[in-house]
């Protein structure tokens, strides 16, 4: 079943514990792409040097504004698309997902990719949205609809908290969380 909107509009924190085993799906022309979801961070919007709404207070992306339970795709270090789930609305919070591990459409995956090797497949928020066919046409997309969505999943799962990775401002906050010993997140700390 896929989440509806109130699922989203929880506290940033509380939506990125509660997406870690749930999962991931994008519908695409080549057919439907599923994977858990494993590791992710959170953002926690303008009091937080960490999150693109401190550093753009002035410039803020458009679909970091729109209501939780909307994608934020953003593009960074000249190569990457970055997925987040917009959460909290009108408090600029979001979670980016860090990691999936692959579950169903794996070989459009390693396609999408051009590697065959699965471990290697979605363990960082770059490769995931690779994998995935997720780059800009995604970016406010309702997570709501049929084409990219998040679905429950009765999986327990036991979280690890630590601080985020790949920022330098706002780095030492416990705002990432995964998946204990899940072979794919994409640094244990």
């Amino acid at each position: 079943m896929k989440f509806k909107r109130e699922f989203y509009c929880k506290d940033t924190k509380e939506v990125a514990r509660a997406i870690l085993g749930k999962i991931l799906v994008h519908r695409t022309e080549e057919g439907t792409l599923k994977g858990r979801i494993v590791e992710v961070e959170a953002y926690l919007g303008l009091g937080d040097p960490g999150a693109i709404g401190f550093r753009r207070v002035k410039n803020i992306p458009e679909a970091l504004l729109m209501p939780a339970g909307y994608a934020f795709v953003y593009f960074t270090y000249g190569n990457h698309w970055m997925l987040n789930v917009n959460a909290k609305t009108g408090k600029l919070g979001a979670v980016l997902i860090r990691g999936v591990e692959p579950i169903e459409g794996i070989e459009i995956m390693k396609k999408n990719r051009g590697i065959n090797d699965t471990k290697n497949l979605t363990n960082g928020p770059g490769k995931l949205t690779k994998a995935f066919g997720i780059d800009k046409r995604h970016n406010g997309l309702d997570l709501t609809g049929d084409e990219l969505f998040i679905e429950d999943s009765d999986e327990k799962v036991e979280v690890v908290k630590s601080t985020r990775i790949g920022i330098t401002k706002g780095k030492n906050k416990m705002l990432r969380f995964y998946i204990k010993s899940n072979r794919f997140v994409s640094k244990f700390k």
